[in-house]
């Protein structure tokens, strides 16, 4: 049975900001939301409370990069890029401030909708001259993203999974090394965040079929390491399947997508995610299935690719389902 953390970022943010006395933890009225409520309480003289202005919080943290603290911002994904965007660029990544964005609830991680969904913020801050972008996969990525981020000479972009969730990896986070999760020759698959459990529950049922897959992880979104990329897709058959909680242009399959084609290899590419809509709120499960970013969706992505019928359906990949609870304390995941 994989093991599922409760609350691994509260923890890991705790453990790391006690000890370097300028980190300092920002929220934008989001605090228990973010865990860092247990934070407040506890440190309150590294804590401040910006409150539901963003614009003004990062202006306010690039200030506090200047005077020589690095302050940790705290909110939904959507919230530190969309409404504060020209702070962001102005005041952020311009003076490349070590300012770090720990955005929670990416993607279709939260049944809030439109106006809760981070689906185009990998898009957005990899277009940022010195913007570097993680993103947290499992509770071990969770846990060791505080430190990894805070090593950044700059600032930094995270999406962070809250609630529980499950530890797939032994090994922390490591900015710029992509983890090789399964050697194949038939398919490349890519992937990161919560797709990379569904590309898991997937490739047993495939490998049962006959179907061999190369399964690499990305957490580090920039910078992108497209040379690693276009090595492993040179060394399968059929082609490349990117699985991404993000809509695919922009995201990791325009990335893999730009590493293809200026090395000039040629790979059949299938991108899996948000296909040029918004989402509606449902529980994740319910939006990865309805979207086409489930394992099932892996599964027939692959057997286009490859020509062949696996027989895998929905009931071969249940049976290694974990489901995580995204907050135990607030129902409605907000």
């Amino acid at each position: 049975m994989m093991e599922m953390v409760n609350r691994p970022y509260a923890a890991a943010f705790e453990a790391h900001a006690v000890q370097h006395p300028e980190v300092l933890c920002l929220s934008a009225d989001l605090t228990s939301s973010c865990e860092i409520d247990g934070f407040r309480d506890r440190h309150p003289g590294q804590f401040l409370s910006l409150g539901m202005a963003e614009q003004n919080m990062l202006s306010f943290a690039g200030g506090l990069g200047l005077a020589g603290f690095r302050p940790f911002l705290h909110s939904f994904g959507v919230f530190l890029y969309r409404r504060p965007y020209d702070q962001l660029v102005a005041s952020i990544a311009y003076p490349r401030r070590k300012v770090r964005l720990m955005g929670f609830l990416p993607g279709v991680t939260t049944p809030g909708g439109m106006t809760h969904q981070a689906i185009e913020d990998i898009a957005v801050m990899r277009t940022l001259p010195n913007m570097t972008v993680l993103e947290a996969g499992d509770a071990t990525e969770v846990e060791s993203i505080v430190a990894e981020a805070d090593t950044v000479d700059g600032p930094v972009y995270c999406r962070i999974l809250r609630g529980a969730v499950p530890r797939l990896f032994d090994t922390p986070l490591r900015i710029g090394q992509m983890r090789v999760l399964s050697e194949g020759d038939d398919v490349l698959v890519v992937t990161a965040g919560v797709t990379t459990e569904e590309a898991i529950r997937a490739r047993s049922a495939l490998a049962g079929a006959g179907v061999s897959v190369r399964h690499l992880h990305l957490n580090t979104l920039k910078p992108f390491d497209a040379a690693q990329i276009v090595d492993h897709a040179a060394s399968v058959r059929h082609g490349v399947v990117t699985l991404e909680n993000h809509l695919v242009n922009g995201g990791i399959g325009s990335m893999v997508a730009e590493a293809l084609a200026e090395a000039g290899l040629a790979r059949r590419l299938v991108r899996l995610g948000l296909q040029d809509t918004y989402a509606h709120g449902g529980s994740r499960p319910y939006l990865m299935r309805h979207y086409g970013m489930d394992a099932l969706a892996l599964v027939r992505a692959i057997e286009r690719l490859t020509g062949q019928s696996t027989g895998i359906d929905e009931g071969a990949l249940e049976a290694v389902r974990v489901e995580a609870v995204h907050s135990a304390v607030k129902a409605e995941a907000l």
